[in-house]
């Protein structure tokens, strides 16, 4: 009688269904769709293959982008020991045996490529930890994050690895990978053409989520191609990107605040919507308005701080959804409004002053004198009570003795600073006049 588990070991096992994402990924780094900027004979990945020398690395980017894929191919590519870990599921004891086996192999005349995924992950000391065995070549490190490494990986890691920023995925990419999907399972999608750019755009540039789509569309049963409104009832619209506490938070105030700085009202709108989408506070937003009506329109439109407050006032009384629209008629205001930073710029310069000057007293002619021995010393004496000279100007000196005349304001040709520009000029020259005389 046949031994069983010999037959049962020399039998092959049936291989179960494998998801699409698996299917379709890429045997060669010339497979991989997208990120040609890094993987292209002049990108920095190209040019270390070319050299045969690849340097630790922390490849930065979105989700579904890539990089896991481009760090298993970079271990193919030269012939190094491919060991995947990720930091969310990994510990000390699991990184020490990881460290073992990597020694153990380099005894027997093979690196390690150790893929460390989320890196970001780890703390302070597990970071460090990586140290000593990425510097005598026990590993070449290649970490994955979706943060930004300037800000989540410590500074000795970040000397002794490169950086590679990979890009989200284009529509042009997104659509060679539903063209391959499509050759992979054989058939067309049952979509119609607006439908099929509908798809795409669900996808928001992750490769892995226009799969695990395609995969569904795939697995219907229709008679007809399904239009662009039937294709959003059957599926959700993958949620936007956004972290409020995280990068993507301040990339999008960036880009909200240098738009109305740059007085386009449409750019300043989208990117306020998508705030707004990705569930950021209002108030925060009332609040950056705000800011961005002080520091950039200035005394430009004086009204426009006024406008910010009013909104900000009206989003409180109407709450949400409505008061958003408040919000709204303010970016628009701040957009198409005259722009200045001449008093953001004069105050910094004044503080900067200040701080050099601050020990120096006030002019004795505009000290109050209450007690007599203050007025024996001076403090008071000279002084010209404006309203009773000429053109309601004396021209004196407010400045510290011997202290040189600065000037901080300078008012641009811009909106209401053009009267302003007036008067300071205005009084500059009756200055000169009162002090010559």
């Amino acid at each position: 009688m046949p031994d069983l588990f010999d037959t049962a070991a020399a039998t092959p096992k049936a291989e179960g269904p494998r998801p699409l994402a698996d299917r379709l990924r890429p045997q060669t780094l010339a497979e991989v769709i997208g990120q040609r900027h890094v993987l292209g004979p002049e990108g920095p990945l190209g040019a270390m293959l070319a050299a045969k020398s690849l340097s630790s690395l922390i490849l930065w980017g979105p989700p579904g982008v890539g990089k896991t894929t481009i760090a298993r191919l970079l271990a193919d590519e030269t012939d190094l020991a491919f060991v995947q870990i990720s930091a969310i599921f990994t510990g000390v004891p699991d990184l020490r045996k990881v460290f073992e086996s990597a020694k153990i192999r380099r005894q027997n005349g093979q690196g390690t490529l150790l893929f460390v995924d989320e890196i970001h992950r780890f703390n302070k000391a597990q970071q460090d930890g990586f140290l000593p065995h990425m510097e005598d070549g026990t590993i070449l490190l290649v970490g994955a994050t979706t943060e930004n490494p300037s800000f989540e990986l410590n500074a000795a890691l970040m000397s002794r690895a490169q950086v590679i920023v990979l890009e989200r995925l284009s529509l042009a990419d997104l659509e060679r990978m539903m063209q391959r999907a499509e050759m992979e399972l054989g058939r067309t999608l049952p979509l119609t053409g607006e439908a099929g750019e509908s798809l795409l755009e669900m996808a928001d540039g992750d490769g892995r989520a226009l799969l695990n789509l395609i995969e569904q569309v795939a697995a219907w049963r229709v008679e007809k191609s399904i239009d662009r409104d039937q294709l959003a009832t059957r599926l959700m619209r993958r949620a936007a990107k956004y972290d409020k506490s995280g990068e993507e938070h301040y990339n999008l105030i960036s880009a909200l605040h240098k738009s109305v700085r740059g007085s386009d009202p449409d750019a300043a709108l989208y990117w306020f919507a998508r705030m707004l989408e990705g569930g950021e506070d209002p108030r925060f937003l009332a609040r950056r308005l705000t800011r961005m009506a002080v520091e950039d329109i200035g005394l430009a439109e004086p009204q426009a701080h006024s406008v910010c407050l009013d909104a900000w006032n009206t989003y409180e009384r109407l709450g949400s959804p409505e008061g958003e629209l408040a919000l709204a008629n303010a970016v628009v205001y701040l957009a198409l409004a005259p722009k200045s930073n001449a008093v953001y710029v004069a105050y910094k310069a004044a503080r900067a002053s200040a701080r050099e000057t601050g020990s120096q007293m006030p002019p004795r002619h505009i000290l109050n004198a209450p007690t007599k021995m203050m007025k024996d010393i001076g403090y008071g004496s000279g002084y010209a009570y404006d309203h009773e000279a000429e053109d309601g100007f004396s021209g004196q000196d407010y400045f510290p003795e011997g202290m040189k005349r600065p000037v901080f304001y300078l008012p641009p040709e811009r909106g209401y600073e053009r009267e302003l520009k007036k008067r300071v000029e205005y009084f500059a020259k009756l200055r000169a006049k009162r002090q010559g005389g």
